[in-house]
């Protein structure tokens, strides 16, 4: 299991100091959660502070967008070159060109499935994508607990991701902690998204290996 935590739970007075932490301690991604005020109540970073976290970060970035405007962000983060790009189903008309757009940057494409949204939504969309999210609590706030439908919800994925493309990633993002770990490795989650249980463990890297299990 790789483990991605996500800066949203982070203590944004000490952001250097708790991203080196992170990337010391084994995780494999950094996560960053990018909110517009309108695809959800809660505005968090933009391109300056992301920037400064590129440049101390030693593992690649993972940049979940909840934005209306996905792809005037996707254009707004390009440059740094993160790993991956991921962007909510819900909220794009033209997702095949938007995951076009994304790989022709040189950068992963990803999408997101919020708690309702069913796998089949993407059935279509697999064969071009490198991974797909799964949110397991309601995006916008981070410490949320974790909504347990996203366990049949990630086998439902899994199967169809075995039949059209084995290599995109299945990523859970919300309430993950060591409660609910294996459970998610035994549907086929490949990346999860912690963020609470990492920054508030009194162990950073103790959290981040219970969980690469």
């Amino acid at each position: 299991m790789q483990v991605a935590p996500s800066v949203l739970s982070a203590d944004f007075g000490n952001l250097q100091r708790d991203v080196e932490e992170i990337c010391n301690a084994g995780c494999d991604f950094v996560h960053i959660d990018v909110m517009d005020g309108h695809f959800v109540p809660n505005m968090t970073i933009g391109p300056v502070v992301v920037s400064a976290i590129a440049k101390v970060a030693t593992k690649p970035l993972d940049i979940h967008l909840m934005v209306e405007s996905n792809t005037f962000f996707v254009e707004l983060f390009a440059p740094l070159k993160p790993e991956y790009i991921s962007f909510h189903i819900e909220e794009e008309k033209h997702p095949h060109r938007l995951i076009q757009k994304i790989r022709s940057l040189g950068i992963k494409p990803a999408i997101v499935l919020n708690p309702h949204t069913p796998p089949e939504s993407v059935e279509y969309l697999l064969a071009d994508l490198d991974m797909v999210l799964l949110m397991s609590v309601n995006p916008g706030f981070g410490g949320q607990s974790f909504i347990n439908s996203v366990i049949p919800k990630a086998a439902r994925l899994n199967e169809l991701r075995n039949k059209i493309n084995p290599n995109c990633l299945i990523q859970v993002d919300g309430g993950v902690s060591d409660k609910n770990i294996q459970a998610l490795k035994d549907v086929g989650v490949d990346v999860v998204v912690a963020g609470s249980y990492v920054f508030k463990h009194k162990d950073r890297a103790e959290a981040i290996k219970s969980l690469q299990i």
